[in-house]
């Protein structure tokens, strides 16, 4: 099986922690070189630090904040003009909890322009080397909710379900050029966002830290809840040669939790 990445510039988003920073770790370790973005620069430097290197590999980070579009776009756009990106690994952290009906539009808003219009202007500012070198990997790390809505996250089902859609456009489109189009589905996974939701529903409901995580472990066949680098394994063999004529895929990496098909 072909995994191999050498010489293959990988961007991964949302990379100083957790499913972002394991899959960072993971591409690293098939050979790519990385490039890790984000908000904070100390935590970067850090990951960038731990990163395995082998050869002449390469790895570095950009400090930038996926709510602030232009000026994303310029930072992408001086990365790859340095030197031309083939892997995107899109990846954000999730909207605030709480029900459909009683968030406010601005919400909705904010949510739709850090995950869908960011990755769009991420994928326009990288997508010139992705044609030139005939081959391209965009991943995008979503929710298990584009398949089954998940109570108490409207917001985050709502604008989940558009990047995927938008996902799946993108692939019919670009597959032509050599470039695949995937979204990875976690499902309950050890990182801060489940640390978050699982603060909001003791807030919500009364019960407490342990009745919660019991419960939630409970839907999950594996019994338990996945490790970062588990979820990063599977992005980064969706972002090798072995997976080329893997396209436009919803994979749900979930411990069987989904009851859908």
């Amino acid at each position: 099986m072909d995994l191999d990445l050498s010489g293959r510039h990988a961007l991964v988003c949302g990379g100083s922690d957790g499913i972002g920073r394991a899959a960072a770790q993971e591409l690293a370790l098939l050979g790519a070189d990385v490039t890790v973005l984000a908000r904070r620069a100390d935590a970067l430097q850090e990951v960038v630090a731990s990163l395995p290197r082998r050869g002449a590999q390469e790895h570095g980070w950009i400090a930038a904040d996926v709510g602030q579009t232009e000026a994303l776009r310029a930072q992408v756009q001086a990365l790859a003009a340095n030197r031309a990106v083939q892997i995107l690994v899109n990846n954000t952290g999730g909207p605030p909890a709480g029900p459909a009906h009683a968030a406010e539009v601005e919400a909705f808003l904010d949510a739709f322009n850090k995950h869908l219009v960011a990755n769009q202007a991420i994928v326009q500012a990288v997508l010139p080397g992705m044609r030139a070198a005939g081959w391209g990997r965009i991943v995008n790390v979503i929710s298990t909710s584009v398949k089954e809505p998940i109570p108490g996250l409207g917001v985050s089902n709502t604008i989940r379900g558009a990047v995927a859609s938008w996902a799946k456009t993108l692939a019919r489109e670009l597959a032509p050029m050599g470039i695949t189009v995937n979204n990875v589905l976690p499902g309950f996974t050890k990182t801060g966002r489940i640390t978050q939701l699982v603060q909001d529903r003791v807030r919500s409901t009364g019960k407490s830290e342990d009745e919660i995580l019991a419960s939630m472990r409970s839907n999950v066949p594996a019994g338990r809840f996945a490790q970062p680098a588990e979820i990063g394994g599977v992005i980064a063999f969706l972002c090798s040669p072995a997976a080329a004529y893997v396209n436009g895929v919803n994979l749900a990496v979930d411990g069987g939790r989904m009851q859908s098909m």
